[in-house]
């Protein structure tokens, strides 16, 4: 069985540690998980979530004229 006092303190180091943002917590997944094929999706997705929030701006006019 394993220590408790060790156990403890693995916790309170790993709580101590900067947590990881969003994209790497998600990189980290796709590398655990090895779900490389999700990528190009989410790449995908956030383009066009970028676009739809661009398209309120007063930089709507330029990006309607690369279509």
């Amino acid at each position: 069985m394993s220590d408790p006092a060790r156990t403890r303190e693995d916790l309170d180091r790993a709580a101590r540690r900067p947590r990881a943002g969003l994209f790497a917590e998600l990189f980290g997944l796709l590398r655990h998980t090895k779900k490389w094929w999700l990528l190009p999706i989410l790449v995908l997705l956030l383009l066009l979530a970028l676009l739809a929030a661009l398209g309120g701006s007063p930089l709507a006019p330029f990006i309607y004229t690369l279509f």
